[in-house]
This record gives structure tokens, sequence and C-alpha cells, in this order.
């Protein structure tokens, strides 16, 4: 079944003289990977030590005419995300091609190589086929022709651009120019940086998984994905607890006090992973305090940060120093984290808010928040102050998903940095510190006006949903009050986000009439420039029942029982559709700018 199972580095995998062609099926699913994932992968990269662990592939190994060619059946979005950055790399050293000495230029000329293999003299084909769905195979060509690593000239698809290829890389552009202004000094440059970055890149590790056949491929997925997962780094923690336990005759006890800690945390690893990550980085400098000893010049001996890679090490050492006091604060900070995620019964003034700070995606700022609800009698911070800042942690973060900016990387150093300099203060000071940092570090009100008028949902779809919903509550009474978050029997959310213009390729007949007065061209440059704005977008709780439909159908619908079920739902975002007859370019553009002046005021930071 299985043929042979390998750890290899990228460099390994992508090996310049390797002429091994990666190929996607064209039954796969296009590639979906969005900002998220892609933030995470060079996360990962930058963030960990040599041989961090970036996942697995399964592949089917298949010979053509002698060339050895293996099939992607699990893996594939990572596969390409991996070569679009390696792609990313190339093109940031090409364009300094004339400041390359003779080692660099041989480093960009392999990685080339590692993209491609050579047919002939001066002609390479890509070792990475893409499947075609959604131009996902032409997107991948071009963008190789490009930056002028492979030789057949491609012609650019029309609105490539707007598809997730270029924007992928376009996103790591953006996240090695940032890259590159964070660590440049005196002592590097932008070439010795991109080459630092690529060194990094090579030494990451995939497992690749290689079997005979596609059944066994598939057999093999099914039961990978519905086997348990190994040891977590939280289950090795409480492992090393325990045994230290042992030699006091109280690892029953202390098992019991352990189940209390993570029971505040929910069963969710995610959540329980990132409270041990937050409760050090938070309590770094107390944490640290035991083992600085005779070398006061190092202040964080434990690590500066923890991270999924030293996490393990840092609790192994605080437990072994002194596993009582470990586990009496970790079950003290445990409770203070539940109720920040929601998961207390304790019913406090900012409780609300804190629903929407997680539904905003703000979890980085629970650092802070965990530190000043433990301190909060020492900070002399009232609830009433806790629940302003909230508020402002709201802000901080509709603006910084919108944006991008700061970037997610740097969210860890923002929050421990205002953690560190908040220390002797007080009351207001505190208040104020963090409103004029936040403020600091975030986008200007230009950009962030900028990007509320443009393709928002595609973007950044869970941010958008936010929003909207924001504007909604704006309007809502206890007595008018419709729970836009609720979900239903399968966790999906019953009020979603519906695109009034609709959001398919394949536009309907009544919809190019209406939009474009039948022109099918501009119909679908519509299609790309104004669908996913948010004068096009509305709530409803019947998405799927209106679809496609014609602009008055969507308008007018009513279920079996005659209830309204399209615009007129009653919901105030739908003020400026329900007396419509039509729907244009003209009216989307006014709806968008009227919602942006609301969010402008809603969101001032």
């Amino acid at each position: 079944m299985i043929k042979q199972v390998h750890p290899y580095k990228i460099s390994q995998i992508f090996e310049i003289e390797s002429k091994t062609i990666y190929k996607i099926p064209k039954y796969q699913r296009e590639y979906t990977w969005g900002v998220n994932e892609w933030n995470q992968l060079f996360d990962d990269i930058i963030s960990n030590e040599e041989g961090y662990f970036l996942g697995s592939y399964i592949c089917v190994s298949t010979r053509t005419m002698g060339t050895p060619e293996l099939e992607l059946i699990d893996g594939q979005q990572r596969f390409t995300t991996i070569s679009i950055l390696l792609a990313t790399i190339y093109s940031k050293l090409n364009k300094n091609r004339d400041k390359l000495d003779e080692d660099e230029l041989s480093t960009l000329i392999n990685i080339k190589k590692e993209l491609t293999y050579n047919v002939e003299k001066g002609i390479y084909k890509p070792k990475l086929l893409l499947q075609v769905q959604n131009s996902n195979l032409d997107d991948y060509l071009s963008l190789l022709y490009e930056n002028e690593i492979i030789s057949d000239k491609i012609k650019k698809p029309n609105n490539a651009g707007n598809r997730r290829i270029y924007k992928a890389f376009k996103y790591f552009n953006k996240c090695i120019d940032e890259y590159i202004n964070e660590n440049l000094h005196e002592n590097n440059n932008e070439i010795s940086l991109l080459l630092d970055l690529k060194d990094k890149f090579n030494e990451a590790i995939i497992v690749g998984i290689e079997v005979d056949s596609h059944k066994d491929a598939y057999m093999l997925f099914e039961s990978l994905n519905n086997r348990g997962i190994p040891l977590s780094a939280v289950d090795l923690i409480k492992n090393t607890l325990i045994s230290s336990s042992e030699s006091t005759n109280k690892s029953d006890e202390c098992y019991e006090e352990w189940k209390t800690a993570l029971g505040y945390l929910t069963d969710e690893y995610s959540t329980q992973e990132r409270f041990f990550r937050q409760y050090y980085n938070a309590f770094r400098e107390e944490l640290n305090q035991p083992f600085i000893g005779d070398n006061p010049t190092k202040k964080y001996p434990l690590a500066y940060l923890a991270t999924r890679t030293t996490l393990l090490d840092i609790y192994e050492k605080l437990i072994k120093n002194d596993f009582n006091t470990f586990l009496e604060n970790l079950v003290k900070e445990a409770k203070i984290y539940s109720i920040i995620i929601n998961n207390s019964d304790e019913d406090r003034i900012y409780k609300d808010k804190l629903l929407d700070l997680e539904r905003i995606q703000g979890a980085p700022s629970y650092i802070l928040l965990l530190y000043i609800l433990t301190e909060q009698k020492r900070l002399n911070i009232s609830d009433e102050q806790i629940l302003y800042l909230v508020k402002l942690l709201i802000t901080f973060f509709v603006r910084r998903n919108i944006t991008d900016i700061p970037n997610t990387r740097n969210l860890n150093k923002i929050f421990m940095d205002i953690i560190e300099n908040i220390k002797k203060m007080q009351g207001e000071e505190v208040c104020t510190y963090i409103k004029n940092n936040l403020r600091e570090v975030s986008a200007s009100d230009e950009l962030f006006e900028q990007k509320l008028r443009g393709n928002l949902y595609d973007e950044n779809p869970e941010a958008t949903r936010f929003i909207l919903c924001s504007i909604e509550a704006l309007h809502q009474t206890k007595e008018i009050y419709t729970d836009l978050w609720s979900r239903d029997n399968s966790n999906k959310y019953i009020w979603t986000i519906e695109h009034i213009f609709p959001e398919g390729q394949n536009i309907p007949q009544a919809w190019v009439d209406m939009i474009a007065n039948g022109d099918k061209n501009k119909a679908n440059e519509y299609l790309q420039n104004y669908v996913h704005t948010l004068g096009n977008l509305t709530i409803t709780g019947y998405n799927q029942n209106l679809s496609n439909m014609s602009f008055i159908d969507k308008r007018d619908r009513v279920n079996k029982e005659g209830k309204n079920i399209g615009y007129k739902n009653g919901l105030f975002l739908n003020e400026d559709v329900v007396n419509e007859d039509n729907w244009t370019i003209d009216k989307i553009e006014k709806r968008t700018e009227k919602m942006i002046n609301i969010l402008m005021n809603l969101y001032k930071m």
C-alpha cells in the first residue's frame, strides 16, 4: 500500500537536478487558500527554527515516457502556495540581478531550477502542474513567464489579477517587503535578507507519503483524517506535570487540578495551545525570574517568545522548577482566560463585547486582556474601563483585518510591548496609553476608507460579515432584535452574506440586461469590479433560495407561509434596496458610500 514515507526539506522536494513532475489531477478542487493560510505559512517559515514541520502530502507514482511523475492526491494547496512563495523570492532577487555577486547569482539560477526542469538548452518547463479549474494552471504559467522563470510565452489570462494565484504572489511580495524593512540594519541589506529567507525556506520539512495506486492514496487519506491526532504539546506538558508530581504522591490531586484548568479552556486544542503561549508571553518577565540566577544580563533565559516550537521546553522547565506554584498559577490564569473566551458563567458588563472581539478574530489581543484582568486591582482599572478597552480592540481589529496593517506576525510584539509599558501605570493612564499605541500602529483613515471601497468580500469574507452585522446592530432594539450570529444544527450561520448582483461567473441573462444593457463583456467587467463591494452586499437567512434570481424575484421572495425572505425581510441593511425596481452600478456605488460613512464613524481610532 505505502511505497515510502520520508521527511523532506523543501530544498530536497524542489531539488535542482530533479526532473520529477508534481501534477495535480484535473478532478481536484481549485486553488482555495487565502490570506489566513498564506500568512500562516509565511509566519511558520520565518518564526520557527530549522526543520519546522509544515505538513505532509500524499502522492501516487506514475511515469510518462520515462519521466517521473507524482500525482498529488492530498497537499496540493500547500504545494501550490510554496511554489508561489518560491517564485516571489526569485522575482525579488531577479530585480536585483545586477547587484548579485557570483554566489548570489548562482542561488538565483538554482531557484529557477527548483521550480522548473530543463527540457533542452534555454527551454524550461514547470515541475508543478496545477489543476485547470478556474484558470489555475493558466494563471500559474502566466505568473512564471512574467517573472522569467519559464520560457514558453504565456498570455496573461483575463482578470488573472483578481484570482488567487496572482493575489498570493502579491501578498507574499508585501510580506517579504515587510520582513526586509523589519530586519534591515547596517550589517545586512535587501539581498542578504532575501537569501536568509531562502535558507529558512529550504530547511522547513514536509513529509512525503508515496503510494502505489489511487485506491491506496484515498484509503490512506481517509484513514489519516479519521484517526486520532498524535500527542500534542499540551498533552506532553500534562505528562511532564503528572510525572513531576509522582515523587510527592500527589499525582491524583495534580491531575484533577490539571483537568480543572483545561475545563476552563474548552476542549478545543487550538484554544488550549493559544492559552499556554499567551500566558507565558503575558507574564514572561515574572516567569523568568527564578531562572536568571548568576546571569542577570539575559532577561528571558526560558525564551524570548513562546511559539509552537519553544512551548514544551518552556513549560518543562517551569514545572521542574516548582510544579506546585506552576499548577496554582495555571488554574488561576485559565479561569481568567475563560472569561475572555466566553467560557465562564460570570456576567461581566463587557461579556457581549468580548464575543464581538472573538468574531472579528481578535484573539491575538487576549494576551493583553489576560494581563489586565489578572492585574486589574493593582492597575486600578474598573470594569467600565475594561469595557472601553475591549471596544477599542474591536475597532483596532476591524481596521487591521480590513487593511492587513499591522501585519499579523507583529501583533504579539505590539501587545507584549504594551504590557511591558503599562506595568507602572494606573487607571486612565493605562487606557490612554493603549489607545495612543494602537492608533499609532493602525492603518490611516485614508487607507481604511480605500480598502472599504474595494472588493472587500473577496479579500476578507469574515471581516465583511462582521461589519455588515455591526451596521445592522446599530438599528436593532430589544423589541426588533434579530440574532444574525445564530447557527443551525450543522453549526453553520443561518444568516449569510448575499450578493445582490450575483457573484457566479455565468451571469444570468436577466442580470446582463439589467446591469449592462445586454452587453456580456461589460457585465463581466462589472462582475470583477463591483460584485464583492460593500454596496452590493447584504444579509439574508435564505441565501441559497435567492442565488441567481432576478432582482425583482430576490426582492419580493416569500416562503410557503407568505413570510418575506427576500430583501423585504425588515433589516436596515436592505433599506436602500426594497424600494428599487432595478439594480445598477450607480446604485451599488451610492450604497457603498453610505455604508463607508457609517463605518468610518463607527470604527474611528
